[in-house]
């Protein structure tokens, strides 16, 4: 039995959000990021990949959070979602160098970086 988090009014009906909603929201928005992981080889599609991943992780903090009553899981959501943003501006600058050196972001080009 999952807590409510949200309820609505649907066509007149009432329709209620509990855990279990979230959750499989993260779920799903988990595996397409690792699908999106594993499937590409383009750069950046693995960078939002990991985007995806991160998010779902944040779900499911807030997620527990709210259920257990406290601002936990929003504290730990705020922190992933800096992560995120040091991650992404990260990613991509090595992103850019790599475009620099090899003209291509195709993750198995750099393979032949010397060092």
């Amino acid at each position: 039995m999952s807590a409510t988090l949200a309820a609505v009014e649907v066509a007149g009906m009432p329709f209620r959000l509990g855990t279990d909603a979230y959750l499989l929201l993260s779920l799903l928005m988990f595996s397409l990021g690792v699908g999106c992981i594993v499937s590409r080889r383009n750069a950046v599609a693995i960078l939002m990949g990991v985007e995806l991943m991160l998010n779902a992780a944040a779900i499911n903090f807030v997620a527990f959070g709210a259920a257990g009553g406290g601002l936990d899981g929003q504290i730990f959501a705020v922190f992933i979602i800096i992560l995120a943003a040091a991650e992404a501006a990260v990613g991509l600058a090595i992103i850019l160098n790599l475009f620099g050196l090899f003209k291509t972001i195709d993750v198995d080009h750099p393979d032949l970086l010397k060092g």
